[in-house]
C-alpha cells in the first residue's frame, strides 16, 4: 500500500512539474548586398557545454536551431569564398526565440575571420528587407508585422520606404477595385452609376488608403518617433494576447522601446478623413465622415490585430522562423 502511494505521488509530481521550454535561434545568411547565401555552413556552440550543432542555410539563406537549453551561445557561419563570420554572445532564456542579425558576409581577403557587430540602422534595414518579403498565403502583403521581439527601431527613411511599398503593392489596387464594386452596388457615396461613378469610387478609396498609410505609418511616426508596425506577441495566455492585439490600435511602441498612445495611427485616420472632404461629393462631406472613417480604420486595426496574433503567422512566408 505504501509503495503504491509513493508511485502515485511520484507520478503526480511528474505530471505537475513545469516543463522547460526549448529556446530557438534563427537567422538569415546574406552577402553585403543583402542577397541570400544558400548552402552556408552554420555552427552553434554553447560557451558552457561541450559539443556543437550544425546546420546548412536554405535557399533563402535562413537557418534555425531549436530545442536549446538556456545558456550563452555563439553562431559561426562559413560560406565558400566569404570571410568566416562569428556572432557575439547570445544569452538565451527558457522558451526564448532569438533572431541573429548582422550576418552579412563579405568576400574573403587576407583576413581569415571577422566578428561583425552591425549598427542599429543596418540591423533595421535587414529586418525591413525580410518584412518586405512577408506575404500571407504567398500573395497578400504582411509587411507591417514584426515577429522578432527585439527588432531594431525604424529610421525615418525606412518608415517612408515601407509605407510606399505597402501603398503601391498590386494587391491594394485589386482590393480597392473590389471595394469600389461593393460601393457601386450600394450606390454610395453619391458619385452616381456607370463607369464614371465606379472610377470615382475607386479613386476615392485608393486616395483614402494612400493618405492613411503615408500619414499614419510614415509622416506622423517619423515626427513623433513611433514604430508603425504590429509586434507579434505569440506567447502568454489567450487573454493577454487578445488584449495585446486589440490595444494595438491605440497603443504603439516608441522608437525608444517604450509603449505610448498611438498618436500616429489615430492622427492618420483623422487627417485622412479630413482630406477626403476635398474629393467626396458635397452630399457626403462634413465632420461626420471624418469620424466615421476614423472609427472604421480603428476597427479594422483591431480586427487585423486579432487575425495577426492568432491566424496569419502560420500562413505568412518565413514567419515561423522568427517567432518570439
Amino acid at each position: 500500500m505504501l509503495s503504491a502511494t509513493l508511485v502515485m505521488t511520484a507520478n503526480a509530481q511528474q505530471e505537475t512539474a513545469p516543463k522547460v521550454q526549448g529556446a530557438i535561434i534563427t537567422g538569415t545568411v546574406t552577402d553585403l548586398n543583402g542577397d541570400a547565401l544558400p548552402g552556408a555552413s552554420v555552427t552553434l556552440k554553447n560557451d558552457s557545454a561541450p559539443g556543437e550543432r550544425s546546420a546548412e542555410s536554405g535557399n533563402d539563406g535562413s537557418y534555425a536551431f531549436d530545442r536549446l537549453m538556456p545558456g550563452v551561445y555563439r553562431v559561426t557561419i562559413d560560406a565558400g569564398g566569404f570571410v568566416l563570420w562569428t556572432s557575439g554572445a547570445i544569452a538565451l532564456t527558457p522558451g526564448q526565440s532569438y533572431f541573429v542579425t548582422g550576418s552579412k558576409l563579405r568576400l574573403a581577403s587576407d583576413v581569415a575571420s571577422v566578428t561583425v557587430y552591425a549598427s542599429s540602422d543596418e540591423i533595421a534595414e535587414e529586418q525591413v528587407r525580410t518584412e518586405e518579403r512577408q506575404r500571407a498565403f504567398g500573395i497578400f502583403p504582411n509587411f507591417y508585422v514584426v515577429y522578432n521581439r527585439d527588432a531594431a527601431p525604424l529610421t525615418k527613411k525606412l518608415k517612408f520606404k515601407l509605407a510606399l511599398k505597402a501603398s503601391t503593392d498590386p494587391t491594394i489596387f485589386a482590393a480597392v477595385g473590389f471595394a469600389a464594386g461593393l460601393e457601386q452596388a450600394a450606390n454610395t457615396p453619391d458619385y452616381g452609376q456607370g463607369a464614371k461613378g465606379y472610377g470615382q469610387r475607386m479613386g476615392a478609396l485608393y486616395t483614402n488608403a494612400f493618405t492613411d498609410i503615408m500619414i499614419g505609418e510614415a509622416i506622423l511616426p517619423s515626427l513623433l518617433h513611433q514604430d508603425p508596425r504590429y509586434f507579434y506577441q505569440g506567447t502568454g495566455t489567450r487573454r493577454s494576447r487578445t488584449f495585446h492585439a486589440l490595444s494595438n490600435a491605440f497603443i504603439s511602441k516608441g522608437d525608444n522601446g517604450k509603449l505610448q498612445p498611438n498618436y500616429s495611427n489615430i492622427g492618420g485616420d483623422l487627417l485622412s478623413g479630413a482630406i477626403s472632404n476635398i474629393y467626396y461629393p458635397k452630399s457626403n462631406r462634413g465632420v461626420g465622415i471624418v469620424f466615421e472613417n476614423a472609427l472604421i480604420s480603428a476597427g479594422g486595426r483591431m480586427a487585423n490585430g486579432i487575425v495577426q496574433e492568432f491566424i496569419l503567422r502560420r500562413f505568412t512566408s518565413g514567419a515561423n522562423r522568427r517567432t518570439p
